[in-house]
């Protein structure tokens, strides 16, 4: 549940970010690069990402507790579980992440 919140959080800090690094070095006001950043913004641009990162929290937490339960005994079966949880993780978004990019062009197409 907390993915989604730090997707949503991390935005914003890029955000504000950028317009500190535009105010500085472009002399561009806030005012002036939020006006333009959300005219340019779409839905499109926010949804699906904020969407995936809950199939992707989900993903990881379900991974990371299946390894985590049927781990070997000791520490180094807890490595073990550990490093295929990640390995397993990684593989499952890459997929996840092509499947909902199929589907939001699909839908998009529309």
């Amino acid at each position: 549940l907390m993915l989604p919140l730090l997707v949503i959080m991390g935005d914003a800090i890029a955000l504000y970010g950028s317009a500190l690094v535009e105010n500085f070095k472009g002399n561009v006001s806030f005012v002036l690069y939020f006006n333009r950043v959300f005219d340019a913004l779409d839905y499109r641009d926010l949804v699906p990402a904020t969407i995936k990162s809950f199939f992707f929290g989900f993903a990881i937490g379900l991974v990371g507790c299946f390894k985590g339960y049927y781990s070997k005994k000791g520490t180094a079966g807890v490595g073990l579980a550990a490093n295929t949880a990640v390995v397993f993780t990684s593989m499952l978004l890459f997929v996840i992440d092509f499947i909902a990019v199929f589907i939001s062009d699909i839908f998009y197409d529309l």
